[in-house]
């Protein structure tokens, strides 16, 4: 976080590292006691596969700021998702995508908080 003002929680994109996730992958986190949104950034694209999907017991609603991926999930045909788009995704449903661009910004909000992204 970069600075509190009483109980508002502000993050300074310029003043916050990012956190590196391995090749072409940083993020940002901000949260409350019960909403968390994870502003992540990918590099490298366009990807030849998909991630591997993934599942968490978090609601989860994303809106691609920037970018174009494959949206995959169970059960559904893959989407093509571009700026200004959004998905929702009940917990429990394997998901995942696929960077189509040569670069995304998603912004992730998760309720409950995703501790397992919290760092010790």
């Amino acid at each position: 976080m970069d600075r509190q003002v009483e109980s508002v929680t502000i993050l300074h994109q310029d003043h916050v590292p990012a956190e590196q996730l391995g090749s072409g992958r940083e993020r940002r986190i901000i949260h409350t006691a019960g909403l968390m949104t994870v502003v992540i950034d990918f590099q490298g694209g366009p990807w030849a596969e998909p991630d591997p999907m993934h599942t968490h017991p978090h609601e989860q609603i994303t809106y691609v700021a920037s970018g174009e991926i494959l949206f995959i999930s169970a059960g559904a045909q893959p989407v093509r998702l571009k700026a200004g788009d959004l998905f929702a995704v009940p917990p429990g449903i394997p998901h995942g995508i696929q960077l189509l661009s040569a670069s995304a910004r998603l912004v992730d909000s998760f309720t409950p908080i995703r501790e397992d992204f919290l760092k010790p």
